[in-house]
C-alpha cells in the first residue's frame, strides 16, 4: 500500500523535525499569521467537523449502513479504524514525539486523527465513482479544520499534518486487514462447502 507507506514516512519525517519542541517550525508560524485573521466565530465553526458528537455520529451512519448491507469487515473496520487511531495518536506517538504546545503534547494532533480517520472510512465505503470528488471534499474539510485550530491557538499546522497521516496510514492498513480476513473467511467456507448467504454481497461491493 504505496499511500500508507508514504503517509508514514510523513508522520515520522514530520516528528522528527518537531520531536521534543515547544516553538513553532518556519512552516507553522505563516500559517498561524494567516489563521489570525480570521473572527473566533469562524474558526469556531471550522473546527466543529472535530468534535466528537459529530465525527461519531458520521461513524454510526457508517457501520449502520454496512451491517445492513451484511459486510461485517466494512462495520468492523468502520469501529476499529478510529478507536486503533485514537488509541496510537495518544498512548503511543505523542509520547514518542514529546511536541509540547503550551501545556499540553501536541503532535500528531489528535482531533485531526480521529477526523481524518473517519473521513476515509468513508470513502472506502464509498462507490467508486464517488472517491475521487470524496477525496478532494475531505482534504478540503481537514485544511479548513486544521487552520480553526491552529488560529484558535490548539495546534501547530504539523501537528495536523501529522494527525492526518497518521489517520490516513493506519486506516488504510487497519481496512485492508478487515478485507482479508473476510476473504479468508470465505474462501474456507468454500472449501467446507458452506453457501454464501443470500444477501452478502458480491466481491468488490
Amino acid at each position: 500500500m504505496p499511500l500508507a507507506f508514504a503517509c508514514i514516512v510523513v508522520l515520522f519525517g514530520t516528528g522528527a523535525v518537531v520531536a521534543g519542541g515547544r516553538s513553532p517550525t518556519a512552516v507553522d508560524a505563516p500559517v498561524a499569521a494567516f489563521a489570525e485573521r480570521f473572527d473566533t466565530g469562524v474558526l469556531t465553526a471550522l473546527v466543529l467537523p472535530t468534535e466528537p458528537p459529530v465525527w461519531l455520529a458520521i461513524l454510526a451512519l457508517l457501520t449502520g449502513g454496512a451491517l445492513w448491507r451484511r459486510r461485517w469487515d466494512l462495520a468492523a473496520a468502520a469501529v476499529a479504524c478510529p478507536a486503533l487511531t485514537i488509541a496510537l495518536t495518544t498512548w503511543v506517538c505523542k509520547p514518542l514525539f514529546a511536541r509540547w504546545y503550551d501545556d499540553h503534547l501536541a503532535y500528531p494532533s489528535g482531533h485531526t486523527a480521529a477526523l481524518v480517520s473517519t473521513l476515509t472510512v468513508a470513502i472506502l465505503m464509498a462507490p467508486p465513482s464517488w472517491r475521487r470528488m470524496l477525496v478532494a471534499a475531505a482534504v478540503a474539510l481537514t485544511a479548513l479544520a486544521g487552520l480553526g485550530m491552529v488560529g484558535l491557538g490548539y495546534h501547530y499546522a504539523t501537528d495536523v499534518v501529522g494527525g492526518a497521516a497518521l489517520a490516513v496510514a493506519a486506516t488504510l492498513i487497519v481496512a485492508r486487514l478487515a478485507v482479508v480476513a473476510r476473504l479468508a473467511v470465505r474462501d474456507r467456507r468454500g472449501r467446507l462447502g458452506v453457501p454464501r448467504e443470500s444477501r452478502e454481497p458480491a466481491d468488490g461491493a
